[in-house]
C-alpha cells in the first residue's frame, strides 16, 4: 500500500513538475499529531473523553464480577435447588451477561460512544486544519502539502517547509474570532478571512446516525423491557410453583407425624389396660392399685427371688464341701 502511494507521489511530482518547470513546484508539509497536542480545546475534550472511557470500562468490570459471582453462588447451591430453580438462576445469569455485554458494544463497539465521541471530537479540528491547508495554499500557491503523520512515508523533510505552526496560529485566530464578545470584536471578526467550519453534509450525515442510533436504542429498550415482563412472569410462576412444593411436603410431613402420634397413643393404650389387668387383686377386686404399691410388689417380689437364689446356692457349697469331706476321709480310711 505504502509503496504504491509513494509511486504515484512520484508520478504526480513528476508531472507537476514537467507542467511548472518554468516556475518549480511548491510543496509543504503539516504533522496533523503535533497540531492536535497543541489544541487546548482538543486535549481538554480528549482528557474527558478517556475519564468517562474509564468510567465505563470500571462500571463494565464491575458487572461482569457481580454476575461471575452469582455463578459460583448457583454453583455452590445446586444441591440445595430444584431443576427448575436451577435453569431460572442460569437463564438469569445468562440475560445479565448478555445485557453487559450488549452495554460494552454499545459504549466500546465499532459503532459506540467512543467511537462516535472521537469522531465528534476530531471531525471540527479536521475540518479548521484543511481549511486552514486550503486558505494557505491558496494565498502562498503551494502546489502540494502533505500530512507527515499519515500513510505517505516521508522519508526526509526540511523544517522551512513545516506549515504545522501556521496551522495552529490559523485555528488560534479563529477560535479568538468564534469567541467575540464586544459588537467591535464580531464586526472586526466578520470583515477578516473566515475560515469554513460548517459542514452541512456532515451534520445532515450526523443528524441521520443519531437518528437511527435513537431508533436502535428505542427498539433495544422495548426488546429489554419485554424480556424483563417475561422474566418476572417466569419468576412469579415458579413461585407459585415452589409454594405449592412446600406445602405438600409440610402437609405429607404432618400427616406422617400424627399418624406417628397416633400409634404411639395405641401403645400407651394398651400398655395401660395391661397395667390395669396386672394390679387386680387375687380376690377378684376391681380395686387398682397405686404406681407405688405396684413399686413395692416388685421389690418384694425380687427380694424373695435373690433370697431364693442365695439359699439355692448356699445349699449347692454345703453340698459340693460335704463331698469333698468324704472324699478326704474313704482316702484316710484306706490308708
Amino acid at each position: 500500500m505504502k509503496n504504491n502511494v509513494l509511486f504515484l507521489l512520484i508520478l504526480v511530482f513528476t508531472l507537476s513538475f514537467m507542467a511548472n518547470a518554468q516556475r518549480g513546484v511548491r510543496i509543504a508539509y503539516i504533522d496533523t499529531e503535533y497540531i492536535l497536542e497543541n489544541v487546548p480545546e482538543y486535549q481538554e475534550a480528549t482528557s474527558q473523553l478517556n475519564d468517562k472511557a474509564d468510567k465505563w470500562k470500571s462500571e463494565i468490570d464491575a458487572k461482569l464480577g457481580a454476575v461471575e459471582q452469582k455463578r459460583k453462588d448457583l454453583s455452590n447451591e445446586k444441591a440445595l435447588l430444584t431443576k427448575e430453580l436451577i435453569e431460572e438462576r442460569e437463564e438469569d445469569i445468562t440475560f445479565e451477561e448478555q445485557e453487559i455485554l450488549d452495554y460494552q458494544q454499545k459504549r466500546f463497539g465499532p459503532n459506540g460512544d467512543l467511537f462516535i465521541q472521537k469522531r465528534q471530537l476530531m471531525q471540527p479540528i479536521q475540518d479548521q486544519i484543511f481549511a486552514a491547508v486550503q486558505d494557505i495554499a491558496a494565498s502562498r500557491k503551494y502546489d502540494f502539502i502533505f500530512d507527515k503523520s499519515s500513510e505517505a512515508t516521508m522519508l526526509y523533510s526540511a523544517k522551512q517547509y513545516d506549515l504545522s505552526e501556521q496551522i495552529i496560529r490559523s485555528i488560534s485566530r479563529t477560535a479568538k474570532r468564534t469567541q467575540a464578545q464586544s459588537r467591535a470584536e464580531r464586526r472586526a471578526a466578520e470583515q477578516e478571512e473566515l475560515v469554513p467550519e460548517i459542514n452541512e453534509e456532515l451534520e445532515a450525515r450526523e443528524k441521520a446516525l443519531e437518528e437511527r442510533q435513537a431508533a436502535r436504542e428505542s427498539a433495544v429498550e422495548k426488546r429489554r423491557q419485554e424480556i424483563l415482563a417475561a422474566r418476572e412472569a417466569k419468576q412469579k410462576e415458579a413461585e407459585e410453583r415452589r409454594q405449592q412444593i412446600l406445602k405438600e411436603r409440610e402437609a405429607a410431613k404432618q400427616a406422617k407425624l400424627d399418624a406417628r402420634k397416633k400409634a404411639t397413643e395405641e401403645t400407651d393404650d394398651a400398655s395401660d389396660v395391661t397395667s390395669d389387668t396386672d394390679s387386680k387383686t387375687e380376690e377378684g377386686t376391681e380395686e387398682v392399685k397405686t404406681q407405688a404399691q405396684l413399686i413395692e410388689e416388685n421389690r418384694q417380689k425380687k427380694l424373695a427371688e435373690r433370697e431364693a437364689r442365695k439359699k439355692e446356692l448356699e445349699e449347692r457349697r454345703q453340698k459340693i464341701l460335704e463331698e469333698r469331706q468324704r472324699v478326704r476321709d474313704s482316702i484316710n480310711n484306706n490308708n
